[in-house]
C-alpha cells in the first residue's frame, strides 16, 4: 500500500522531469528550427552569435581567439561538401581572430560558404560576411563599417581627433594647454598601430571580395575597392550601419547580393529568422 512518503517522491520526480524539460525548451526550439534550416537547404547551419544586445558588459562578447574551439566542435563530422550558412550576429572584434576564423572556415568548406545576416554583423562581423560567396539580409538588417578598434577605441576616431588637434595647435598655439589633456591618455605608438589596423582590415576586405564573392568579375578589382570604400569610410561611424537598402553603388547588379529578391531569398532568410529569436 502506497504511503504519503511514496506520493511525494512521485510528485517531486515528475517535478524534476518538468523543470528538465522547461530548462531545454530554448534550445529544443533553437536546434528544431536549425534543422529545418538545414532540411530546406540541404547546406550545413551554423549560427554564430554574440549576446551583446541581450547580456551588454559580459566578457568575451566580441570575436575572439576562443571561438575557433567551437567552431572546431561545430563542424567535427559535418559534410563538408554540402557548405556552410552561417548565420552571424555579432559586434565585431579582434582583426587577428577574424582573419583566423575565416582562414579556418576556409579550409573546411572551401569557398561555399553563405552569411546570413538576421539583424545586426558589425565591424569584424562584416569583415566576415564579406568573406563569403554571398549575403543575405532583409530590410532590418545592419552591416557595419569595417573601423578596427585598439582598446575598445576607434582607430579612425583616434586619428581624427589628433588631426584637429594638430591643427588647431598650429594656428594658436595657446590651446595646447586644452589638448594636452586628451592627447596625453593615448600611447606613443598608437597612431602608428591605429594606421596599421586600418590598412590590414581594408586590405583583408578587399583580398576576401576580390577572391571569393567577386571571383570570375572582370571588374572585381574595382568593386572591392569600391565596396572597402564605402564599408571603411570614417564619417560611417559604428551606430550608422549601412543597411542592405544602401548597398554601394552598382552592388544589386554585381555578385555582391546583399539584397537578394523575395522569389530566391524570402524563405531561406525566414527559416533563419526563427532560430535567430531561440539564441539566448
Amino acid at each position: 500500500m502506497a504511503n504519503w512518503k511514496a506520493v511525494l517522491v512521485e510528485i517531486e520526480e515528475l517535478r524534476r522531469e518538468a523543470q528538465s524539460q522547461a530548462n531545454k525548451a530554448v534550445d529544443l526550439v533553437r536546434r528544431k528550427n536549425l534543422e529545418k534550416l538545414f532540411r530546406h537547404t540541404n547546406r550545413n547551419v551554423i549560427a554564430y552569435y554574440s549576446g551583446f544586445l541581450s547580456k551588454p558588459g559580459l566578457p568575451q562578447l566580441d570575436i575572439n581567439d576562443e571561438d575557433k574551439n567551437g567552431f572546431m566542435m561545430a563542424v567535427h563530422n559535418l559534410e563538408r561538401k554540402k557548405g556552410l550558412d552561417l548565420i552571424l550576429h555579432t559586434p565585431g572584434g579582434d582583426i587577428a581572430a577574424t582573419e583566423s576564423l575565416v582562414d579556418y572556415l576556409r579550409q573546411i568548406f572551401g569557398k561555399n560558404i553563405r552569411a546570413i545576416v538576421p539583424q545586426i554583423a558589425m565591424s569584424a562581423g562584416t569583415m566576415v560576411a564579406c568573406s563569403c560567396r554571398s549575403i543575405l539580409m532583409a530590410k532590418h538588417s545592419n552591416l557595419g563599417p569595417i573601423d578596427p578598434h585598439l582598446g575598445g577605441m576607434p582607430a579612425y576616431g583616434v586619428i581624427a581627433e589628433f588631426d584637429r588637434a594638430l591643427k588647431a595647435i598650429k594656428k594658436d598655439p595657446s590651446c595646447f594647454p586644452v589638448w594636452q589633456p586628451i592627447l596625453s591618455k593615448y600611447q606613443p605608438t598608437l597612431l602608428g598601430k591605429c594606421a596599421n589596423a586600418i590598412k590590414w582590415s581594408n586590405e583583408f576586405v578587399r583580398e576576401q571580395l576580390e577572391t571569393v564573392m567577386f571571383d570570375g568579375d572582370p571588374e572585381k578589382k574595382k568593386k572591392a575597392a569600391l565596396v572597402v570604400r564605402k564599408l571603411s569610410s570614417p564619417k560611417t561611424s559604428a551606430l550608422q550601419a549601412v543597411r542592405s537598402a544602401r548597398a554601394p553603388a552598382g552592388a544589386r547588379n554585381s555578385k555582391w547580393p546583399l539584397y537578394l529578391p523575395p522569389r530566391r531569398g524570402s524563405v531561406v532568410f525566414s527559416m533563419a529568422w526563427r532560430p535567430h529569436f531561440s539564441i539566448e
